[in-house]
């Protein structure tokens, strides 16, 4: 197995509840409404797009596993799931990790082990304060193929 990493910024929002049951995503926007309770970071430096092509190959693999650690000053949390060869990672401002299989331009993982709900509050506690998010993609693949 093959590893590749990388490392975006965003930040924290007063509206962040991070209470979706399913999913959590990190946005390029800069705001975000009351009701957006899976967005936990705004003001991406990243969207699925814009994520080195080496690492998009990566996620893309057959047997890949993809870890997203995010880290505030006080929080931290990691998520574990898996890419897939159907993930397009085409969206242009936006990055969702799913429990689900569901799949479309914003995903980049499906079957992850948490969603926002189950994210460290110490973690939510910091983003509800604006504070800054780092998020770092480390993805393990088969490089024999």
């Amino acid at each position: 197995m093959a590893e590749v990493r990388y490392t975006l910024r965003a930040r924290g929002h007063p509206n962040v509840t991070a209470e979706h049951r399913t999913t959590f995503e990190v946005t390029a926007d800069p705001e975000i409404g009351k009701t957006a309770d899976c967005i936990i970071g705004v003001s991406s430096s990243d969207s699925v797009s814009t994520i080195p092509d080496e690492v998009r190959s990566a996620i893309a693999g057959e047997s890949s596993r993809v870890r997203v650690i995010l880290r505030t000053e006080n929080g931290f949390d990691e998520i574990i799931g898996y890419g897939h060869p159907d993930l397009t990672l085409d969206h242009p401002t936006d990055i969702v990790c799913r429990k689900s299989n569901y799949i479309c331009g914003r995903t980049l993982m499906i079957g992850a082990d948490k969603a926002a709900c189950d994210l460290d509050r110490r973690l939510v506690k910091d983003l509800m304060e604006g504070k800054d998010l780092t998020v770092e993609i480390i993805v393990e693949y088969d490089d024999s193929d």
